[in-house]
């Protein structure tokens, strides 16, 4: 590793300061909107939950770890599918649930240590659970990308799929093209981009924008006020299995996380710390209407660019996205993104979340000679993406990729031939 430029716990001069916590800020910018727009939710409630889950972050783990939350992507189709059965709100206490999941699991790990959890979710299990979350998506991209509503159903509209493949290509050649800090913004440089060729082809109503006001409390779901608070079995089951892969994601960013700034966070500020702190964002992002949080890989990529791993740059992009989420004409800007551009990203983005778990697979070195291997994946993916269910009643059901990671675990744990190898944590 090369030496840092600013260290973990080093603070920037002011202009320094400003101008690095707003790369951070936009580097995370387009996909933690992206998610409220496909879900339903506020974009401007994600940013202020997004700031403030950091801030918490931080301060859970003692201002030892330089991370950014923003919206986590696995939980658009649970979300989706808890919003279609019991409204918006069901996917808010869902999203508590889930908290208090990552809350037990961190009680455990600070009593018992963490290798328990590695053999619950290996490789084998997590891999292709995101393969599904990225497939089961795939088709929600495409249609956003090339059809437009019309009545009650859809139609094929080539201008607007004009405008998904000019925001797609952007965010190809942002990725590929560059290889400095534009290449970890290629979701918000092709949706700019993608919005302005939608303009340009006039598919925008701009009439929002103008009527908005310059400054906008962003809109709240408060539970006992915007919705009642009801809890089904169904819920959970959709829901909670989602942990399984967040759990695993954020294992993973730390290690990535700690290989970078040359400190090992399995054990210091401790995993059980990290994981309670994405805990409680989720807990309080969800409390007033935001999406589950994760820690993101594009502002690791930062960090690993710039050599700037000061805790208080990623302070600052919180306190910057916090603020942003007031500014109402960019949020009524950001309302205003036609379909087709977030169908556009959305086929990159999607693909992009199957492919990680394909990697996972491959940086394992898990064997498909392995009949064990073989079938754990192959039930996993067909249970996922074909939307396999278990309903017994008409108000419980455990369906698709919720059903898939409970598989995918009981396999690993029954079949013969169980890996009893232990995670690497880092540590030489």
């Amino acid at each position: 590793m090369s030496e840092a430029i600013l260290d973990v716990q080093d603070k920037p001069k002011a202009v320094q300061w400003v101008s690095l916590s707003l790369q951070h800020m936009f580097a995370m910018f387009g996909a933690t909107i992206l998610v409220p727009q496909l879900v339903g939710l506020s974009p401007a409630i994600a940013l202020l939950t997004s700031g403030i889950a950091t801030i918490i972050f931080i301060i859970i783990t003692q201002f030892k770890v330089p991370a950014y939350l923003g919206s986590s992507f696995a939980f658009i189709v649970p979300i989706t599918i808890a919003t279609e059965t019991g409204g918006i709100g069901s996917a808010m206490i869902g999203a508590m649930f889930v908290s208090a999941v990552y809350a037990i699991v961190a009680l455990i790990i600070w009593k018992t240590g963490y290798q328990w959890l590695m053999k619950l979710l290996p490789p084998i299990v997590v891999g292709p659970v995101i393969i599904v979350i990225g497939l089961a998506l795939s088709g929600t991209a495409v249609d956003m990308a090339m059809n437009i509503p019309v009545g009650n159903g859809s139609e094929y509209s080539l201008i607007h799929f004009s405008a998904a493949i000019v925001t797609l290509l952007t965010a190809i050649i942002c990725n590929i093209y560059f290889k400095n800090i534009i290449s970890l913004m290629p979701i918000l440089i092709g949706i700019i981009v993608g919005y302005v060729y939608s303009a340009a082809i006039g598919i925008i109503d701009f009439t929002a924008i103008g009527e908005a006001s310059w400054f906008a409390v962003p809109e709240f779901l408060i539970p006992g006020v915007d919705y009642s608070f009801q809890v089904t079995p169904t819920l959970l089951f959709v829901m909670v299995p989602i942990a399984i892969v967040t759990i695993s994601e954020h294992i993973g960013h730390q290690l990535v996380l700690g290989k970078i700034v040359d400190r090992n966070y399995i054990k210091d500020p401790g995993l059980h710390r990290s994981i309670l702190g994405d805990g409680i964002g989720t807990f309080i992002s969800s409390l007033v209407g935001g999406p589950p949080k994760t820690t993101y890989g594009e502002n690791i990529g930062v960090l690993a660019i710039t050599k700037v791993f000061s805790v208080y740059v990623i302070l600052g992009a919180a306190v910057f996205a916090i603020a942003f989420s007031f500014l109402g004409k960019l949020m009524a800007v950001i309302e205003t993104i036609p379909t087709a551009v977030l169908g556009g990203i959305s086929i990159l983005l999607f693909g992009i979340i199957a492919s990680s778990g394909l990697r996972m697979l491959v940086d394992n070195n898990i064997d498909f000679g392995n009949n064990r291997n073989l079938v754990i994946s192959s039930v996993i993916l067909v249970i996922g993406i074909g939307g396999a269910k278990l309903e017994f009643s008409e108000s419980f059901a455990i369906e698709g990729m919720a059903l898939a990671a409970i598989v995918g675990v009981i396999l690993n744990l029954v079949l013969p031939g169980l890996n009893k190898n232990e995670l690497d944590d880092g540590t030489e």
